[in-house]
Protein backbone atom coordinates (compact mmCIF):
# COMPACT_ATOMS: atom_id res chain seq x y z
CA UNK A 1 0.00 0.00 0.00
CA UNK A 2 1.33 3.51 -0.82
CA UNK A 3 2.04 6.23 1.92
CA UNK A 4 -0.61 8.39 0.72
CA UNK A 5 -3.08 5.12 0.72
CA UNK A 6 -1.67 4.29 4.13
CA UNK A 7 -2.27 8.04 5.50
CA UNK A 8 -5.70 8.35 3.53
CA UNK A 9 -6.64 5.10 5.19
CA UNK A 10 -5.43 5.69 8.74
CA UNK A 11 -7.11 9.48 8.44
CA UNK A 12 -11.27 8.81 8.77
CA UNK A 13 -12.26 8.83 5.41
CA UNK A 14 -16.42 9.37 6.01
CA UNK A 15 -18.96 7.87 4.83
CA UNK A 16 -20.49 9.25 0.88
CA UNK A 17 -16.87 10.57 0.19
CA UNK A 18 -16.33 10.11 -3.35
CA UNK A 19 -12.99 8.23 -3.54
CA UNK A 20 -10.24 7.08 -5.99
CA UNK A 21 -9.22 3.52 -5.76
CA UNK A 22 -6.25 2.01 -7.79
CA UNK A 23 -6.37 -1.81 -6.37
CA UNK A 24 -5.28 -5.63 -8.11
CA UNK A 25 -7.76 -7.75 -9.22
CA UNK A 26 -7.95 -11.87 -9.45
CA UNK A 27 -7.26 -12.78 -12.90
CA UNK A 28 -8.87 -16.13 -13.90
CA UNK A 29 -7.15 -18.15 -16.77
CA UNK A 30 -8.39 -21.70 -18.35
CA UNK A 31 -6.07 -24.09 -20.31
CA UNK A 32 -3.76 -21.26 -21.29
CA UNK A 33 0.40 -21.04 -20.00
CA UNK A 34 0.10 -20.05 -16.12
CA UNK A 35 3.54 -17.41 -16.82
CA UNK A 36 1.25 -15.27 -19.05
CA UNK A 37 -0.97 -14.26 -15.98
CA UNK A 38 -0.71 -11.89 -13.12
CA UNK A 39 -2.94 -9.75 -11.06
CA UNK A 40 -4.18 -6.66 -12.91
CA UNK A 41 -4.10 -3.22 -11.57
CA UNK A 42 -7.33 -1.63 -12.16
CA UNK A 43 -9.25 1.82 -11.07
CA UNK A 44 -12.36 2.32 -9.80
CA UNK A 45 -14.30 6.00 -8.30
CA UNK A 46 -17.41 5.86 -6.35
CA UNK A 47 -18.84 7.28 -3.06
CA UNK A 48 -17.28 5.39 0.12
CA UNK A 49 -19.74 2.97 1.31
CA UNK A 50 -18.49 0.98 3.96
CA UNK A 51 -14.82 0.98 5.35
CA UNK A 52 -14.57 -2.84 7.04
CA UNK A 53 -11.72 -4.12 9.02
CA UNK A 54 -10.25 -5.39 5.93
CA UNK A 55 -12.15 -4.40 3.12
CA UNK A 56 -13.85 -1.13 1.92
CA UNK A 57 -16.77 -1.06 -0.51
CA UNK A 58 -17.22 1.71 -3.45
CA UNK A 59 -20.47 2.37 -5.16
CA UNK A 60 -20.26 3.94 -8.25
CA UNK A 61 -24.30 3.92 -9.39
CA UNK A 62 -27.49 3.69 -6.90
CA UNK A 63 -30.99 3.75 -7.56
CA UNK A 64 -34.56 3.83 -6.02
CA UNK A 65 -36.33 0.42 -7.00
CA UNK A 66 -39.57 2.02 -7.53
CA UNK A 67 -41.56 -0.74 -8.94
CA UNK A 68 -41.78 -3.07 -5.53
CA UNK A 69 -44.57 -1.20 -4.07
CA UNK A 70 -45.38 0.12 -1.86
CA UNK A 71 -41.95 0.77 -0.06
CA UNK A 72 -39.13 1.36 -2.26
CA UNK A 73 -35.23 -0.22 -1.93
CA UNK A 74 -32.08 1.70 -2.71
CA UNK A 75 -30.35 -0.53 -4.85
CA UNK A 76 -26.77 0.00 -6.11
CA UNK A 77 -24.03 -0.92 -8.07
CA UNK A 78 -20.21 -1.41 -6.36
CA UNK A 79 -17.28 -3.55 -5.58
CA UNK A 80 -15.57 -4.44 -2.42
CA UNK A 81 -11.53 -4.48 -2.29
CA UNK A 82 -9.74 -6.39 0.13
CA UNK A 83 -7.50 -3.74 1.89
CA UNK A 84 -4.35 -5.58 1.20
CA UNK A 85 -4.84 -5.48 -2.43
CA UNK A 86 -5.40 -1.74 -2.57
CA UNK A 87 -2.38 0.24 -4.35
CA UNK A 88 -3.44 3.56 -4.00
CA UNK A 89 -6.89 5.06 -2.41
CA UNK A 90 -7.77 8.65 -1.89
CA UNK A 91 -10.36 11.55 -1.45
CA UNK A 92 -11.53 13.04 -4.58
CA UNK A 93 -11.26 16.75 -3.53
Amino acid sequence: MSERTQAETNRALNQGEVVFVRYRDHVLFKDANASDYQPWTRETVGWLDQVGDDYVRIVWERYWDKTLQPEARLRSTGISICKRDIVELWKVA
